[in-house]
């Protein structure tokens, strides 16, 4: 049941990543407007790339844990963004608690470090 829960946490935090790193490098709906917020296609370019670079990250355990430090560091800046720009900041707060709890399930090793529990 542990590796079950495990996979989906992993999984979904994969899937918000790589569905905004792709919404930003091939556009959609919205995508002007995400541009004009965040500076240019140029950063929206090169935010959608570092999306997927943390996806693959994530997903190779050797570097997951960076891969989950990087996602955790992304979203504090896109919270950031949302506050100076007045906007709703409840979804990047879930999506950051996502990665926090799917980070310490995964990684017991961290959860032990942060909270100084014995395994």
């Amino acid at each position: 049941m542990n590796k079950i829960i495990t996979w989906a946490l992993t999984i979904l935090v994969a899937f918000v990543f790589t569905g905004s790193g792709l919404f930003k490098l091939f556009g959609g709906e919205g995508t002007v407007e995400m541009a004009k917020t965040l500076g240019g296609q140029a950063h929206l370019t090169f935010l959608g790339i570092l999306e997927l670079a943390i996806v693959v990250l994530w997903f190779i355990p050797r570097t997951a844990v960076v891969g989950a430090l990087l996602a955790m560091t992304y979203m504090s800046g896109a919270i950031a963004v949302h506050f100076v720009s007045n906007q709703p900041v409840a979804i990047p707060v879930a999506i950051e608690v996502l990665i926090w709890i799917a980070t310490a399930v995964r990684f017991p090793e961290v959860k032990n470090r942060l909270f100084n529990t014995a395994a």
